[in-house]
């Protein structure tokens, strides 16, 4: 399918024509339904912590960094334009096209933490923000020709307004990073960006690193990548043949948050914090996210001491006794359910399948209840293996049309916030191998259009999805507060942003 220019097309993007071939047999075939068991609840798949269990996990966490001298990192995904945000402004400034949203937002111009740039913008435009036109004020704050919010990504927006200035997400990050991702004052940030804001996140880190340090007294290593183009994926014409430019060239699009496995794994820190860049709140409310996240990273220490602790054991010697006890960890503990034909292993395989499964990164998950929020949440699900563990699924990989999955689907009591807290390393201090522990049937395939033509397009397996599929994971119910995502602008004028 493939020609000679193809290969030499998809070499020079640094891509193996082998996944190029997989991708277009993924369309052809199309990507598995994951088989669910059943809806993870509190005791059973996610851990409910005590107010007393809170506090020792706080005092574990900050005991193990001062002790072990553990590197902490802060991993934020940047790169997704704002554009989604103004929506409904879009359609008042092009077509004229008022709702109730356009609405709220005029009527409370005032509450916003951009307004006094809006401002100064419009009356170095000889315009007044008080008596122009509600046109003139929506040009002037999505265009290029004013503020230019249309088209900036969501870290770089003024969300949060201050007695000394207002904040942007970025510095939020900057902030919280300085609250719980702090080892010995030294602090390590990391955001994906996209390539042609770049410059402007690096010189906002420039303007408020300083700042920033001086006030938590902590120093700041703040690193920043672009999503490989190497991870794009095929896009394919409906009789799933490459889909062509008028060139002749192979269109290739960006393959979705799951490409971003590839930025996580080239990056140097035995804990790794994840959370999405629109998901911040001003300081009088952080104490409560503060807290939980060191809780989490507590939980997380404590399941990787006990996780090495087993390895060591197996490596002095195995008995019937140490295989049930690692029985009973993986099932009560790390809810994973052995594959049904387990009982009848010898005792070199199931010592073969415990430190497999032992031998994985460790991710712990912030659950918040489930208010109704589209996106995935926590499950039971079978794996390629016939084993079942914890999944983050998304409604694309369950079969709505099986009465029995949908049903389990949306008894889902939680939802994911993408609030994660992960082990990079094992018990020798060297980073996981993390494209291992991927399962590449968990993609997306979804229908575009290019120059007027139908497409197909593929994304890889979603980040905390399946490019954490084969994962050790627990997930950890968190409060409500520490979600306060940013979906449209009018998000800011809720309590929580105010």
């Amino acid at each position: 399918m493939l020609s000679e220019e193809d290969l030499v097309q998809v070499k020079d993007r640094g891509t193996d024509p082998t996944l190029v071939e997989e991708q277009i047999q993924f369309f052809v075939d199309g990507f598995p339904y994951l088989s669910l068991s059943k809806a993870a609840t509190v005791g059973d798949g996610i851990i409910q912590l005590t107010e007393d269990k809170i506090k020792e996990e706080v005092r574990f966490f900050e005991l193990q960094i001062d002790q072990d001298d553990l590197s902490l990192l802060k991993f934020v995904p940047a790169s997704g334009a704002a554009t989604r945000m103004f929506k409904s402004l879009f359609a008042f400034l092009e077509e004229d096209k008022s709702d109730s949203s356009v609405e709220e937002f005029f009527e409370n111009l005032e509450k916003f933490a951009f307004y006094q740039d809006l401002k100064e913008i419009m009356a170095a435009d000889g315009h007044h923000i008080t008596t122009a036109a509600r046109s003139t004020i929506a040009g002037c704050f999505l265009t290029e020709e004013g503020l230019g919010y249309g088209s900036l990504p969501k870290g770089l927006l003024k969300f949060h307004s201050y007695p000394d200035g207002a904040r942007t997400p970025l510095e939020e990050h900057l902030v919280e990073g300085a609250l719980y991702a702090n080892a010995n004052k030294r602090v390590q940030l990391h955001f994906t960006v996209s390539p042609e804001h770049r410059d402007k996140f690096e010189k906002l880190v420039v303007e408020a690193r300083s700042y920033y340090e001086s006030k938590y007294g902590v120093k700041y290593f703040v690193s920043f990548s672009e999503q490989q183009p190497a991870t794009d994926t095929v896009a394919v014409n409906v009789d799933n043949t490459p889909f062509r430019e008028k060139d002749g060239s192979i269109l290739f699009r960006p393959a979705g948050h799951g490409a971003l496995l590839e930025n996580l794994a080239d990056l140097d820190a035995d804990v790794i914090f994840i959370k999405n860049v629109d998901n911040v709140v001003p300081d009088h409310l952080k104490d409560t996210t503060v807290t939980y996240k060191k809780a989490i990273g507590g939980v997380l220490l404590d399941y990787r001491a006990a996780i090495f602790s087993y390895l060591d054991r197996l490596d002095q010697g195995v008995n019937a006794a140490l295989l049930g006890e690692l029985d009973g960890f993986f099932q009560n503990e790390l809810c994973v359910r052995p594959p049904g034909e387990f009982v009848d292993w010898n005792e070199e395989k199931k010592t073969d399948y415990f430190r497999k499964k032992l031998e994985r990164p460790l991710r712990v998950c912030g659950m918040v209840e489930n208010v109704g929020e589209p996106g995935g949440g926590p499950f039971w699900a079978k794996n390629a293996d016939g084993s079942f563990s914890l999944q983050i699924v998304e409604s694309a990989q369950v079969d709505m049309d099986d009465a029995d999955q949908q049903a389990i689907f949306k008894n889902a009591t939680h939802f994911n916030p993408v609030d994660l807290v992960c082990a990079m390393k094992d018990r020798d201090g060297n980073t996981y191998s993390l494209r291992q522990f991927r399962d590449p049937t968990t993609g997306f395939i979804s229908h575009k259009s290019k120059d007027g033509q139908e497409l197909k397009a593929q994304e890889l397996p979603g980040l905390w999805n399946g490019a954490m599929a084969d994962w050790n994971t627990l997930f950890v119910e968190v409060p409500l507060v520490t979600f306060n995502p940013v979906k449209t602008v009018n998000d800011l004028l809720r309590e929580q942003h105010q």
